[in-house]
C-alpha cells in the first residue's frame, strides 16, 4: 500500500511572510478575494493589517466576517451565497481553524455545488473537483489548518461536530507570519499551542504512522516543548518558534490522522462550545495514559522530545510515565486546567462517548475502544 503525502503548493515562512499575498495573487493573475475572518479579529485590527497590504496594492477585495469560534452550517451557507455574489476567485482565510474551515468548506461547495447542504461533506466525500483556490494567513499557533486536508464544521441542529478529510480542500499558499501572532492573549496562545502539541504527539502514535510523518512529528514536539512557554509570555523567539512548530505538526498528521483526544474533544465544542485547545490539553494525558500500551517504544521518543533528561537509562514503565508527566507539566505551566469538571455534566456522558467514538478520528487511535471505555475516561475527568 502507497503512503499519500499532500502539502501546500508554497508556504512563506517568517516576520513578513503575508506580504507574499501580493507577489501570489498578481502572479496568479487573480482578480477579487473573498476574505474569510472572525468578528474579533476584525474588530481588534489583526485582519485590516492584510486588508491594508490588499488596498495599497489596488487588489480588490470583499470580508465575509459572520464566522462562529466552531463555525456551523449556516455560516458556511451564508458564505457560500455571499461568495456566489462577491465576483471574487479567491479565497482569503485569516484567522485560526474557524477562519480556515470556513473557507475550505465555502470553497468545496463553490466547485462542488452538490454538497451545498453540507451536512453530506462529513468523513471523506466523493467531491470531484479541487475547491476555490485558497491562501492562508494563520493568526494562531495550534490548529495548522494552513496545511492541513481537514476541516470541522458544527452541525448545530444535532449538536455535534462534523470532521471532513479532502486533499482538494488542502489551501494553495500558506502565508505562516509570527507578526499575525503576537496580538494572541496568553489564555489563547496556550490552548492553541497544546492543540498543536496534541497534534503532534497524536499524529506520532496513530494507526496511519509512517517514518517521513514520525520526522515531523517528532520535530513539532521538539519545538512546541521548547518554545510554547516563551510564546505565552509573547516574545519573539517564543512566537517564531510555536508558528513553525505548529506548522511543521500539522504537515504530518494531515496526512495521517489523529486519535480519540480529537474525538473526545470534538463533541465538548459542539454541546458546550469548549475551545478546542482546552479540551484537548485536559484530555491528553489521562488518553497517552492509557494509550500507552499499544505504543511500544514511541513513548521514549516523545518523552525526549519533550526535553526528559536521562531517558536511555529509564524502564519502558518509567519513559512512558515521563512522557505524560511532561506533557502535563507543560500544561499547567501554561494555565491549562486540570480536569473537566467545570465543563462536563455527568449526564451527558453517554451522549458525548457514543459522538466520540462515531468522530473521523477515533478510528486512527492506536488502542481499539468503546463507547463503553470512552465514558470512562470521559469520568475519570470529572
Amino acid at each position: 500500500m502507497a503512503n499519500r503525502f499532500v502539502l501546500n503548493e508554497i508556504s512563506y515562512h517568517g516576520a513578513g511572510a503575508v506580504k507574499e499575498i501580493v507577489t501570489e495573487a498578481k502572479g496568479r493573475g487573480f482578480r477579487k478575494a473573498f476574505v474569510c475572518s472572525d468578528p474579533d479579529l476584525v474588530k481588534f485590527g489583526v485582519t485590516k493589517k492584510v486588508l491594508d497590504i490588499l488596498e495599497v496594492e489596488g487588489l480588490a477585495y470583499e470580508l465575509y466576517s459572520e464566522i462562529k469560534p466552531n463555525p456551523t452550517v449556516e455560516n458556511v451557507q451564508t458564505g457560500v451565497a455571499t461568495y456566489k455574489k462577491s465576483g471574487a476567485d479567491y479565497l482569503v482565510a485569516i484567522g485560526g481553524g474557524s477562519s480556515m474551515d470556513t473557507a475550505k468548506a465555502i470553497g468545496i461547495i463553490i466547485n462542488n455545488p452538490e454538497f451545498e447542504d453540507v451536512v453530506s461533506l462529513e468523513g471523506v466525500a466523493p467531491t470531484k473537483n479541487k475547491c476555490v483556490p485558497i491562501f492562508a494567513v494563520p493568526t494562531t499557533a495550534g490548529t495548522a489548518a494552513e496545511v492541513t486536508i481537514n476541516y470541522v464544521i458544527t452541525d448545530a441542529a444535532k449538536n455535534r461536530k462534523m470532521v471532513c478529510v479532502d486533499s482538494k480542500d488542502i489551501p494553495v499558499v500558506a502565508f505562516v507570519d509570527p507578526e499575525m501572532m503576537s496580538t494572541m492573549p496568553k489564555g489563547l496562545t496556550a490552548a492553541t499551542g497544546m492543540d498543536a502539541l496534541t497534534h503532534a504527539i497524536e499524529g506520532y502514535i496513530t494507526a496511519g504512522a509512517w517514518e517521513m510523518s514520525d520526522m515531523f512529528h517528532l520535530k513539532a514536539i521538539e519545538i512546541i516543548a521548547r518554545s510554547l512557554r516563551s510564546a505565552v509570555d509573547n516574545t519573539p523567539e517564543g512566537r517564531a518558534d510555536m508558528a513553525l512548530g505548529q506548522y511543521v505538526a500539522g504537515m504530518g498528521f494531515s496526512n495521517v490522522g489523529l486519535g480519540i483526544v480529537h474525538s473526545m474533544a470534538h463533541p465538548l465544542g459542539a454541546l458546550y462550545d469548549t475551545p478546542h485547545g482546552i479540551a484537548n490539553a485536559i484530555i491528553l494525558p489521562t488518553v497517552m495514559e492509557y494509550n500507552a500500551e499499544a505504543t511500544g517504544e514511541k513513548y521514549r521518543e516523545i518523552a525526549r522530545a519533550m526535553g526528559v533528561q536521562g531517558i536511555d537509562s529509564m524502564s519502558q514503565e518509567e519513559y512512558r510515565k515521563a512522557a505524560v508527566d511532561a506533557v502535563k507539566k507543560l500544561s499547567q505551566d501554561v494555565g491549562i486546567p486540570a480536569d473537566l469538571k467545570d465543563i462536563v455534566k455527568k449526564e451527558d456522558i453517554p451522549f458525548l462517548a457514543q459522538s466520540a467514538y462515531d468522530d473521523a478520528c477515533r478510528p486512527g487511535n492506536p488502542r481499539e475502544t468503546s463507547v463503553e471505555e470512552i465514558s470512562k475516561l470521559y469520568e475519570s475527568l470529572i
